[in-house]
């Protein structure tokens, strides 16, 4: 009985952790998006004020359970706050599955740099099936589409990469990685 209430109470502790986590990663992306002149692509897409280093920290701090579970629901928050939807069946590839993704991190706790790298790569592939999928038409004069999703998503998804992985890196040498667990 006493294991219940204590398996209850880290797993309410671990929830209120992920909504405060999801919180920071939509307040960045706002701000960057609305205050600052990062780079906006036409059809979704942007660098971001390290928008992705909550979720990836959450993910490197509880595992990839709960860092694609935490990733999913970012995604679906920033669809409606934010996405940009063109085909229905796009918005699967384009938020829960590739912000679920970010996730992925979790598997590397151990080599958080790596992690990160995982988490970016799983999100960029899944903006690149649906980039293929739904975005052939948008390619750019003399480009096929694979080259053109590959191009496009790289555009923003390296600059996240390397911001992302300093940061975390930092944070890693600070300890401020595990603080409060």
């Amino acid at each position: 009985m006493k294991e219940t209430i204590v398996t209850k109470s880290v797993n309410t502790k671990i929830l209120a952790e992920a909504i405060v986590f999801i919180a920071l990663a939509n307040v960045l992306y706002v701000t960057s998006k609305f205050y600052f002149g990062f780079l906006h692509l036409p059809q979704g897409g942007s660098v971001t004020l390290a928008s992705m280093v909550p979720l990836l920290w959450f993910a490197l701090r509880r595992g990839s359970r709960w860092g694609v579970e935490a990733g999913i629901v970012y995604g679906l928050v920033h669809m409606v706050i934010s996405g940009d939807i063109y085909y229905p069946t796009q918005i699967l590839l384009d938020y829960p599955l590739a912000f679920g993704a970010l996730g992925l991190a979790g598997a590397f706790q151990k080599r958080p740099v790596v992690g990160v790298g995982v988490g970016i790569l799983g999100r960029f592939i899944f903006h690149f099936i649906s980039g293929v999928i739904f975005f052939g038409q948008y390619a750019w004069e003399g480009w096929n589409v694979i080259a053109y999703s590959l191009a496009y998503n790289a555009t923003y998804l390296v600059p996240e990469f390397v911001v992302s992985a300093i940061i975390i890196f930092i944070m890693l040498k600070r300890n401020l990685l595990y603080i409060y667990m």
